[in-house]
């Protein structure tokens, strides 16, 4: 690449080549060079390289951000490729880091990538964030959510929010000056295993290319003091409906983070936030007995009569099942109890074993005493037992 299209990082100044490539951004009177200049001094650090991070890393790349961090711990699988369009199907496999700074730097070389191939913790956040402008938000479980709401309030750096879930997204800008902060408003996060992850509940592909970009637009506002940022608002979309609503927040004088104060380091984030994976059901629902899909198996080809119960919705037992089972959405469990004998041994089952558990334990509580939980749910069963049935 020609010196003359590399900025100078020392100071933040264009070089003769990038009038051309940021011109449309030179001619705005709300940019012009001064924001450019901005731009490329800037340094945006940015949690996940998933669905969010992906279309914002695009464009804050595309804007001429001078230095964009990366954490994420992950690589890329075939499943992600419907909406993760920072990677592609020759990256199955690969780190996302890897193939993240690929792609930026072929969109622009000009973007310095600092690359973090770690989980967020409390134990390295302070160190990772250290010396960035802005911390974009692409996580997408409630203990990172939270770390990275405290740790940019600890740090006095605005936290660019993002979430998406089936067909709505949210965006707001928390932690800045005079701003509120997520906890603001949301206090404290779910009971573990109440909300369900994107995994199980599904997500509309093109929701986080939205959302993340109105990500990347809050950055760039906030760098270039362009516009009124997302500081105060909370903004809602309904891409399935296409309705958007804007909600006022405030300021909350009691919250923990940035109104008391009582949190003074991370260690509390990860004490009330951690949130177990997908597969520690143990720890999601204690006291939920489980069996093991191979046991299943076994114990279904000599012969046991055991009922097997589907508690995912209609649309997902079009793609999968096991057969023999019988669906019983979790919605209407309660609603078709007697179709069941408490005389009978159940094994019921989900995609990953979550709402499965659930189900375990209204039917416990509702008499029947012989119940298991399908470990891993079908997923598992599909990987251990029965390659025929779909994962999805």
């Amino acid at each position: 690449m020609a010196s003359s299209m590399l900025p100078d990082r020392t100071t933040g100044d264009l070089a003769p080549g990038e009038y051309i490539r940021y011109s449309r951004h030179l001619i705005l009177p709300e940019i012009g060079v001064d924001g450019q200049r901005a731009l490329r001094r800037a340094r945006v650090l940015l949690v996940g390289a998933g669905g969010l991070g992906s279309p914002a890393a695009l464009y804050l790349a595309a804007a001429g951000v001078g230095t964009l961090g990366l954490v994420d711990f992950d690589t890329v699988d075939v499943s992600n490729l419907q909406r993760q369009v920072l990677h592609g199907t020759r990256d199955i496999g690969r780190h996302k880091l890897d193939s993240a700074r690929d792609r930026i730097a072929d969109i622009n070389p000009g973007v310095h990538v600092e690359g973090f191939p770690v989980r967020l913790s409390a134990d390295n956040a302070y160190e990772i964030a250290e010396g960035f402008d802005v911390v974009l938000d692409g996580t997408d479980n409630f203990a990172t959510r939270y770390l990275v709401n405290d740790l940019c309030v600890l740090l006095g750096v605005p936290n660019v929010y993002g979430s998406i879930f089936r067909f709505d997204g949210q965006a707001s800008v928390f932690a800045a000056a005079n701003g509120p902060c997520y906890r603001c408003l949301y206090r404290q996060p779910p009971p573990a295993g109440l909300v369900p992850a994107c995994a199980e509940g599904g997500v509309l592909g093109v929701l986080p290319g939205l959302v993340g970009t109105i990500q990347a637009t809050e950055a760039i506002k906030l760098i270039t003091r362009a516009g009124t940022p997302l500081i105060g608002r909370l903004l809602l979309v309904d891409a399935l409906h296409w309705r958007q609503r804007v909600v006022r927040l405030r300021r909350d004088p009691e919250c923990p983070a940035c109104g008391t104060r009582e949190i003074r380091d991370l260690s509390h984030s990860e004490e009330v936030c951690a949130v177990p994976g997908p597969t520690d059901v143990d720890a999601v629902f204690a006291a939920v007995p489980e069996i093991e899909p191979t046991t299943l198996s076994s114990r279904l080809a000599s012969g046991e009569l055991l009922d097997i119960v589907d508690v995912r919705e209609p649309h997902e037992w079009a793609i999968a099942r096991i057969a023999g089972a019988r669906l019983i959405p979790l919605a209407s469990l309660e609603s078709r109890l007697s179709e069941l004998s408490p005389e009978r041994e159940i094994v019921v089952h989900c995609k990953m074993g979550g709402r499965s558990a659930q189900a375990v334990r209204r039917l416990r509580a509702a008499g029947f005493k012989r119940v298991w939980n399908l470990a891993g749910g079908i997923q598992r069963w599909s990987l251990e037992v029965d390659p025929k049935v779909p994962t999805y």
